[in-house]
């Protein structure tokens, strides 16, 4: 579904990512994993179109993605909640939900988006018409997911989602993650939690100074100590 070939981004005079290949076939889990600052922020970020400059290619379901703006890119099925979760302050989670549905190709009525959203995150079901960011990190980090699966997205791709989150709700989010994919959802995935990231893959890249340095099925990953010590320990 996803092919990245030879990608390189640049921050100004920064190179960033020295020529990543990556694949993510539909239905997986896949993990980009490694230490602060290896570059996989930057690839999600380039792939979404929201990066500096850069070069190489990003194929989704045949088609080189790096000509098209960010919003061409979210068209075309793919979804993106940033590490930041960019929840918008002084609006309600309904409004919220609803700059997804603007944001969205597939036109849905409001109503049937809530009733879904109600079913996946009834934690939010009862916060409708709460100021979103009164609402705890946790919270929010499902509001995030919600908003871009508003859209329907054929791959999301999620930032350190369980970045300073309570261990329940990471639990219920990673749940949340497999079911998506028993659903058919695609799911990138980039994750400082090395064995929750790995206890949930199917396959693993690890990145180390803008390259991919390793990549194998996450099983194995997971039981491979002297590889996570050498590139994923802080």
């Amino acid at each position: 579904m996803l092919k990245l070939e030879k990608l390189q981004a640049w921050y100004g005079p920064s190179h960033i990512l020295q020529g990543i290949d990556l694949e993510v076939s539909q239905g997986e889990i896949v993990c980009l994993i490694g230490r602060n600052g290896a570059g996989k922020t930057t690839t999600l970020r380039t792939i979404m179109g929201l990066a500096g400059r850069s070069a190489g290619r990003v194929i989704f379901e045949g088609r080189d993605l790096l000509p098209l703006p960010t919003h061409r890119r979210n068209g075309l099925g793919l979804g993106f909640v940033p590490e930041e979760r960019r929840i918008v302050s002084g609006l309600t989670v309904r409004d919220n939900l609803r700059l997804g549905l603007l944001a969205s190709t597939i036109k849905r009525r409001e109503q049937d988006v809530i009733a879904e959203i109600a079913e996946t995150f009834p934690r939010l079901a009862e916060r409708l018409d709460q100021d979103a960011i009164t609402m705890s990190g946790g919270e929010q980090q499902m509001l995030a997911i919600a908003r871009a699966m508003v859209s329907k997205p054929k791959l999301i791709m999620l930032d350190e989602p369980s970045e300073g989150i309570m261990p329940v709700l990471v639990d219920e989010m990673f749940a949340l993650f497999a079911r998506l994919r028993g659903e058919g959802t695609t799911i990138l995935l980039v994750e400082q939690n090395v064995e929750l990231a790995l206890g949930i893959a199917d396959r693993a890249y690890i990145m180390d100074q803008g390259e991919i340095v390793h990549q194998a099925p996450a099983a194995v990953l997971l039981a491979d100590e002297a590889v996570k010590e050498r590139y994923c320990s802080v």
